[in-house]
């Protein structure tokens, strides 16, 4: 008989929980794709709390599973992360029992009377979907990654519209007005969380290259769009954010911002970019992106379920 041991993460197990994750990747999505960068960027985020927020399972030794879980609401709403290989059903079902039972507790600390939990996983999951039904879990929403290949060719950074200017975030005072950028054009966006200037840096971690966030501007408009992206994934370039205020969207700003970091980075030698979308996202960013030769590259489901979580006396 094999041994079960679930245990809380630390960040010396970054290398270990790499390796299970890619092979959950490689299941799911047909090749590895996390970078153990990312991992430790998790692990050492300042809002980690891994003693309470965080569970290992080993099977005789080797990882097979792992949670990890935040609160960026601080009321109902939790987040969670949850792999597990799949021939370890019985470790992913423990590993939701207890991730289940601290988002109640948390839940519970905030002032809330329910625990909301989500969790994201891709449409074709490791783990079991009876076993998530028969928790009480349901599907509310469905995001699709895309990429698109960068080519220097191809790919040359676009000259901007007339009155339309760019600058980068190196400078401190940029980057909080890229901070208000995101919060004011993200703020109707599901599953959004309003973040203060600290926390969305730790959100970022010490991995982002403030020359590769962007704040455009219009000639008498002031500031109107954002874009946050990343360049530490293995796998592919990234965009993290990419957002317009309401007012001027429809003049074809996202799309330039859209092309100028395909330009930078085939310049920089990613030969992918890739970005997560809300299919039922109301702006049209999924039409957006698939008009620019952006393809989807795997699909994935927002699960939720809702405990009760009495506060305390």
């Amino acid at each position: 008989m094999t041994h079960l041991t679930i245990r809380p993460a630390v960040l010396g197990d970054a290398a270990a929980i790499c390796r299970l994750l890619n092979a959950v990747d490689e299941i799911e999505i047909g090749r590895a794709e996390t970078d153990q960068r990312s991992v430790e960027a998790d692990l050492s985020h300042p809002e980690a709390d891994l003693p309470d927020n965080s569970w290992l399972a080993l099977r005789d030794g080797e990882p097979v599973g792992y949670g990890l879980m935040w609160d960026d609401s601080g009321t109902e709403r939790i987040d969670m992360d949850h792999y597990i290989l799949p021939e370890h059903q019985d470790a992913g079902e423990r590993l939701f029992e207890l991730m289940e039972a601290r988002a109640v507790r948390r839940a519970a600390d905030n002032g809330a009377a329910r625990a909301v939990v989500h969790l994201h996983l891709n449409t074709r999951p490791t783990v079991d979907l009876a076993l998530l039904a028969r928790r009480g879990w349901r599907t509310v929403r469905r995001y699709h990654v895309l990429t698109r290949p960068l080519d220097p060719a191809a790919d040359p950074v676009p000259a901007p519209p007339e009155g339309l200017t760019l600058r980068d975030c190196r400078a401190e005072a940029d980057r909080r007005i890229a901070h208000a950028l995101v919060q004011e054009t993200f703020a109707d966006h599901f599953d959004h969380h309003e973040r203060g200037y600290e926390q969305w840096l730790g959100d970022l971690g010490e991995l982002v290259d403030w020359s590769l966030v962007w704040i455009a501007s219009f000639e008498g408009k002031g500031d109107i769009a954002v874009m946050v992206t990343s360049n530490h994934r293995t796998a592919h370039a990234w965009v993290n954010n990419l957002g317009v205020r309401e007012e001027a969207r429809g003049r074809g700003v996202a799309g330039h911002l859209l092309r100028h970091a395909f330009g930078v980075y085939a310049g920089l030698g990613r030969d992918t970019l890739g970005l997560g979308v809300d299919t039922a996202n109301e702006t049209g960013a999924l039409r957006l992106y698939e008009a620019h030769g952006m393809t989807q590259h795997f699909a994935a489901d927002t699960w939720e379920i809702t405990l009760p979580a009495a506060p305390p006396a």
